[in-house]
């Protein structure tokens, strides 16, 4: 079937965690593409590399916009401490 192959690549996963930096597919006004992911799970709070606007997206929105990921943080999430919920 050919759009099997077109579904499966819509759907790659990835396994994100606190620190990572992402290029999403559109740009963000500002004119940066590169986002850090400050927020995990449901929804995805993200910071804007270039200007430091913070958004929050759901899961699957979140996934669909990421291209790649351009760097990833070495220890995971071990920047996180119980019931922290990153900045506000």
């Amino acid at each position: 079937m050919p759009g099997l192959g077109v579904k499966e690549m819509a759907t790659k996963d990835f396994i994100f965690h606190l620190g990572d930096v992402v290029r999403m597919r559109k740009p963000h006004p500002c004119g940066s593409s590169t986002w850090e992911v400050l927020r995990v799970g449901a929804d995805f709070r993200i910071k804007c590399q270039g200007c430091g606007r913070v958004v929050m997206l759901p899961r699957p929105q979140f996934a669909k916009g990421v291209r790649e990921i351009v760097s990833t943080s070495a220890g995971g999430d071990s920047r996180a401490e119980p019931g922290d919920r990153g900045p506000a």
